[in-house]
C-alpha cells in the first residue's frame, strides 16, 4: 500500500492540488484550499466491485405507482416550507447562524412524534445531560426519542441498523467523523463521507434523514458544495439574534415548493409558530413620520406586509453615504437614480438609509413603489398616510409595472386594516381585486406616488 501524502482540498469545488495556493485554480475562490490527508485506495477491478446489476433500466409504464406518505412533524410552520412534511428516504440540510435555533426547532420536533413513527437523534455537539436540560425547558423530556451521544460514523450507523427508525436527525454533521477516511472532522472530505453514507442508507430504507449544517462567517453553508446538490431539500434558517422572530426558507426543495417560508418567534419556552407575522411586522409601526411605508410582498403562497422605513439627510461627506438592510444595495442605488432623473430629487446631496422592519429581507421587484414613495416622503417630510399601502415595480423610465397576485396583496392589506391600496394600473385593469371596503388607487408611474404624497401634505396643512 502506498504512504499516504498531503493534498489540499477546495471547500467549494472539491478539487484537489498538490501545494496550497490563496486562490482556487479551479473555481477561483480565495482562501478555500485546506490540508488532507489522502491514501489511494487499493486498485479493484469493475468485476469485484459490482460483478452483477441487480437493477434492469424500464420504462415509466412499467414502474409501480406509488404515493409516499409524507410524515407529518406536527410543526406547521416548517411542514409548510418542505412542502406538507417529510418525505420518507429524503434528506434534508438544515443550515443557519450559531445559536439562531436549529437545536431547538428539531428537538421541538423530535417532541412531536408520536407512535406512528421513530426518532433517533444524533448529537455530535452536546451531552446526554445538555441535551436532556433543553428538553426539560422545552416541555418535551417525555417525548419517546432515543438520543444518541457520538461522532463516530460507524457506531452511528450500527446504531440505526439496531433501531431502524423512521427520522434519523444528525446535529451536526461537521462532527461525524469515519475511520475510513484519514481527515479531521469537519474537513470537506469527512463532510463528504459522512453525508454520503448516511443519505444512501436513509434512502435505501426509507428513512428521512434531517442533517443540520454550519456556515461560514460569509454566511455561506460550511462544507463541500457537493453537500447541497447530495441532499433533497436545504432549509436556511434566518433571523436576527437580537430580534425575536425566525425565519425557515427554502433554498432547495425536490418535494415542493422554494419560495414558502415559515415565520417562528423565539420565547422562554422554545420557538412558537407565528400564525399572522404581517401584524407582528407591523407591531409598533410610528403614525404620522415621514420615511414610513407598509408594501406587501408575497412569499410563495403566502402574502406579507411589512414596513420599509428610509431617512434622508444632507450629506456632510464629499460622497454621500449609503446604507441598505433587507434590501439588495443596488436596487436601492437603481431607484435613486430613477427618482433623481425622472422627478429632479436631489437625493446625490444627501445620505440615504434604507431598512425593512423586523429584519425580514425583501428580494421582490414588487417592492419598489413602496421604496420610492419612502424615500421621497423622508426627503420632503411628508408622512405617508396611515392608511395607505403600496406595491408595484418601478421600470427606469419611472413606471409602475405590473405585478402577480395583486387580489391576494390586496385582501390581505384590508385584513390587516389599509383602507387605501395603491397598485399598478395594469394589474388592476387585468383584474380587479374584490374588496368590501377598502379603495384601490391604481398608478402607472413614479408621479402618481409623488401626487398622492403631494395631496397628502394638503390635506394635512388645509
Amino acid at each position: 500500500m502506498k504512504a499516504p501524502k498531503k493534498v489540499f482540498v477546495c471547500s467549494e469545488c472539491d478539487s484537489q492540488f498538490p501545494r496550497w495556493s490563496g486562490q482556487c485554480p479551479s473555481c477561483r475562490a480565495w482562501n478555500t484550499l485546506n490540508e488532507e490527508t489522502y491514501r489511494a485506495p487499493a486498485k479493484q477491478s469493475m468485476a469485484s466491485v459490482r460483478p452483477e446489476s441487480k437493477e434492469k433500466a424500464q420504462t415509466f409504464g412499467n414502474m409501480e405507482d406509488s404515493e409516499a406518505s409524507r410524515i407529518v412533524t406536527g410543526i406547521g410552520e416548517l411542514d409548510r416550507v418542505l412542502g406538507g412534511g417529510l418525505v420518507p428516504g429524503s434528506a434534508v440540510l438544515l443550515a443557519g447562524e450559531p445559536g439562531i435555533g436549529k437545536s431547538t426547532l428539531l428537538m421541538q420536533l423530535c417532541g412531536k412524534a408520536d407512535d406512528n413513527y421513530t426518532v433517533l437523534y444524533v448529537s455530535g455537539e452536546e451531552s446526554k445531560n445538555q441535551l436532556k436540560l433543553r428538553a426539560q425547558r422545552l416541555g418535551v423530556a417525555e417525548a419517546d426519542v432515543l438520543v444518541l451521544t457520538e461522532t463516530d460514523l460507524d457506531s452511528v450507523i450500527n446504531e440505526y441498523d439496531r433501531i431502524s427508525p423512521d427520522v434519523v436527525i444528525v446535529d451536526s454533521v461537521q462532527t461525524m467523523v469515519s475511520a475510513s477516511v484519514d481527515s479531521f472532522a469537519g474537513s470537506p472530505t469527512q463532510v463528504r463521507e459522512c453525508s454520503s453514507q448516511l443519505i444512501l442508507r436513509a434512502k435505501a430504507d426509507g428513512c428521512a434523514i434531517v442533517l443540520v449544517g454550519h456556515v461560514t462567517k460569509d454566511g455561506n453553508i460550511a462544507g463541500p458544495k457537493t453537500l447541497e446538490h447530495m441532499v433533497d431539500a436545504v432549509l436556511n434558517f434566518e433571523g436576527d439574534r437580537s430580534q425575536s422572530h425566525r425565519i425557515v426558507r427554502a433554498i432547495k426543495n425536490r418535494y415542493g415548493s422554494t419560495n414558502e417560508i415559515g415565520v417562528f418567534e423565539m420565547t422562554d419556552c422554545g420557538l412558537e409558530e407565528v400564525d399572522n407575522p404581517s401584524a407582528m411586522l407591523l407591531a409598533g409601526r410610528p403614525k404620522g413620520v415621514s420615511g414610513s411605508c407598509a408594501v406587501c410582498v408575497m412569499e410563495g403562497t403566502r402574502p406579507l406586509i411589512a414596513e420599509i422605513q428610509a431617512l434622508v439627510t444632507p450629506t456632510a461627506y464629499a460622497s454621500p453615504k449609503r446604507m441598505a438592510d433587507g434590501i439588495d444595495f443596488n436596487r436601492m442605488c437603481l431607484l435613486l437614480a430613477v427618482l433623481e432623473k425622472r422627478l429632479g430629487f436631489k437625493f446625490s446631496q444627501c445620505d440615504v438609509y434604507l431598512n425593512v422592519i423586523g429584519g425580514l429581507r425583501i428580494d421582490e421587484p414588487a417592492a419598489d413603489a413602496a421604496i420610492a414613495m419612502a424615500l421621497i416622503s423622508s426627503l420632503k417630510d411628508i408622512p405617508v398616510p396611515a392608511e395607505l399601502i403600496v406595491a408595484g415595480e418601478i421600470g427606469l423610465s419611472g413606471e409602475v409595472r405590473a405585478i402577480s397576485s395583486a387580489e391576494q396583496r390586496a385582501k390581505e392589506a384590508e385584513r390587516i386594516g389599509f383602507s387605501r391600496i395603491a397598485l399598478p394600473k395594469r394589474s388592476v385593469q387585468k383584474k380587479a381585486p374584490r374588496l368590501q371596503d377598502s379603495q384601490v388607487v391604481p398608478v402607472t408611474g413614479i408621479y402618481d406616488l409623488a401626487a398622492i404624497l403631494a395631496a397628502a401634505n394638503k390635506e394635512n396643512n388645509g
